[in-house]
């Protein structure tokens, strides 16, 4: 028995073409283009070579660059008895005991957050491409269905017309058949303005122009993967704030220095050149408040990050219980729409050959059509949900599109 949806049901079935048997999806490739477009993705080289040059600053002999001191002094614009003195000097800032490790470990756990930070905006970036690129797939299944309902419409008005001039059917008749061609043609309208817009939101975030190419759902996932990229952003924002807490500590007071200095000096003309050495320790006295406030700000930081990084996994772990539970309801409303597509065309082809031999009539017909396109629309979209909430379970789990 010959069916009209042809072209809708193509579709519906390339959607669930796994990823296994072609490799990368169409979804993952327009991932792999949004993201490059992304500020955070061009600014990320020039973060990383920020943490690379704060583990080369806290890795040097000194806590900050030495500075060298000269000065002179010379009685030329009094006495004028040639009397004169040159010094010059390095100034080497000390390390606080604790405070150079602390520097290390905070710009290992800096390096970190950059890592963590890059991951969870992909994580964000695929969240937004995946809920635009199935309510794309979505329009584009409308489209079809309203384009063979268009053609079935208007197969249907040709037959009722020719049946009119041969004065089988009622002008009344022949209405109804252009009516139904009408409103498929309003519906197939708004569907094509519908689809048109999510197409260019998606070629925003992609940049270049959407192929209506096979779409494949992602590969369901199997167990949770460890290290989901939401976690490790906060985890890392914790590290940082709980080293900056041991830096804030070990930074009670301004840094020590180290000068060493010659000094050259003559007491009048004629009189010999005579030079000196000096080594001297410049030691600051204690912060006080203002290290307290550093340190309490930094213990409150680190307080959040923990509490927020608690809450976010116990959030993660409800998401994606309940993304499995509506994977498994979206299973059995496929089925269900399955069996109900295959009635409602098997009804579809017994009234339209009734109608052809004149045992029904054509409200009749025209229901039973109707009621076969909600069939096929009913199941197009019960297939494009369980893409999506398979891609929502991904998504929960922090799996990036493949």
């Amino acid at each position: 028995m010959r069916t009209v949806f042809g072209l809708a049901p193509i579709l519906m079935i390339s959607l669930f073409t796994t990823a296994s048997a072609h490799g990368e999806t169409a979804l993952a490739r327009v991932f792999a283009e949004a993201w490059q477009r992304q500020p955070a993705a061009a600014a990320l080289d020039e973060r990383e070579r920020a943490v690379a040059a704060q583990r080369a600053a806290a890795g040097a002999w000194t806590a900050a660059p030495p500075s060298l001191e000269i000065g002179t002094r010379s009685d030329r614009f009094n006495r004028r008895n040639g009397a004169r003195e040159n010094e010059i000097g390095l100034v080497l800032p000390l390390w606080l005991p604790g405070e150079r490790s602390g520097s290390q470990a905070l710009a290992d756990a800096e390096a970190e957050s950059v890592a963590g930070r890059s991951e969870a905006l992909r994580l964000r970036l695929a969240q937004l491409l995946r809920e635009t690129w199935w309510s794309w797939q979505s329009a584009r299944n409308e489209v079809a269905l309203a384009g063979e309902r268009v053609a079935a419409a208007t197969r249907l008005r040709d037959d009722v017309a020719r049946r009119f001039a041969a004065g089988d059917l009622s002008r009344a008749d022949l209405n109804q058949a252009a009516g139904a061609l009408a409103q498929g043609l309003s519906l197939q309208a708004e569907a094509q303005s519908a689809e048109l817009g999510l197409r260019h939101r998606l070629e925003s975030l992609s940049g270049r122009p959407v192929a209506d190419v096979e779409v494949e759902a992602e590969p369901e996932p199997g167990a949770a993967p460890t290290g989901h990229p939401a976690l490790r952003q906060l985890a890392a924002q914790g590290e940082v704030a709980r080293r900056q807490v041991d830096l804030a500590r070990a930074q009670g007071r301004a840094n020590p220095e180290l000068m060493l200095s010659t000094r050259t000096d003559r007491a009048a003309y004629g009189e010999p050149n005579e030079q000196t050495w000096a080594l001297a320790l410049r030691i600051p006295f204690a912060a006080g408040p203002r290290q307290d406030a550093r340190v309490a700000t930094a213990n409150a930081e680190a307080i959040e990050a923990g509490v927020e990084l608690e809450r976010e996994r116990e959030r993660l772990s409800r998401e994606a219980a309940a993304g499995r539970l509506q994977v498994a309801a979206a299973r059995q409303q496929l089925a269900a729409a399955e069996q109900r597509a295959t009635l409602a065309r098997e009804n579809r082809g017994f009234y339209d050959k009734s109608f052809r031999l004149g045992e029904s009539d054509l409200p009749t017909r025209l229901r039973v059509d109707s009621e076969a396109f909600e069939a096929e629309r009913a199941l197009g979209r019960a297939r494009i949900a369980l893409a999506l909430g398979i891609s929502q379970l991904r998504q929960s789990l922090g799996l990036l599109p493949e």
